[in-house]
């Protein structure tokens, strides 16, 4: 299992290496980073990019729900959004637009919301190093968008605070239960 970096760390906030060639070296990266992402628990990751594992190449993977399978994305890159323009100006994005509490496994503990397009076209290779153009939408969307912004070395709290959102803080109360609290900036 690899080690999830955590903030500050300067790799969170470089631009990722395209991966020139999915050789072995790459399938071993992508191995590794599935076996962290499944046994990421408290709380349970839905993605993680290679920059959060210490590797800045564009890749990222992302699980959607407990049964799903890993989807790999190596270079991806958002070609078409009906919003992806306006991402950064969450009055335009309109009704279809989401926003979800988000988080991040390497801000541990911090939570706040972000307004994500809510469907994206997506270029990228797969792990045999195949091209896919595909659409995504809904939950899958918003870990895309999330894990493509690591990928350019933005984290979630920017987008929140472009959109004047709040941030949260959360703990564990007596019960083991999360509580949330608002975050001074």
């Amino acid at each position: 299992m690899l080690k999830i970096i955590t903030a500050p760390n300067p790799v969170l906030s470089g631009i990722a290496k395209p991966v020139l060639k999915v050789d072995s070296s790459i399938i071993k990266i992508i191995k590794e980073m599935k076996e962290t992402l499944n046994k990421t628990t408290d709380p349970v990751g839905v993605g993680l990019a290679a920059p959060q594992v210490g590797q800045p190449l564009r890749i990222f993977i992302a699980k959607p729900t407990d049964n799903s399978k890993i989807f790999v994305f190596i270079n991806p890159k958002i070609i078409r959004s009906p919003e992806i323009n306006l991402v950064k100006q969450p009055r335009k994005l309109g009704k279809k637009a989401s926003k979800k509490l988000e988080g991040c496994l390497s801000l541990p503990n911090i939570w706040g919301p972000v307004q994500r397009a809510p469907s994206l076209t997506l270029s990228f290779l797969d792990e045999q190093g195949l091209h896919h153009e595909l659409k995504f939408s809904n939950f899958l969307a918003t870990i895309i968008q999330h894990e493509t912004d690591h990928l350019d070395g933005v984290l979630f709290p920017k987008r929140v605070l472009e959109q004047k959102g709040i941030l949260y803080k959360s703990h564990k109360n007596e019960k083991n239960e999360d509580e949330f609290e608002e975050m001074e900036i």
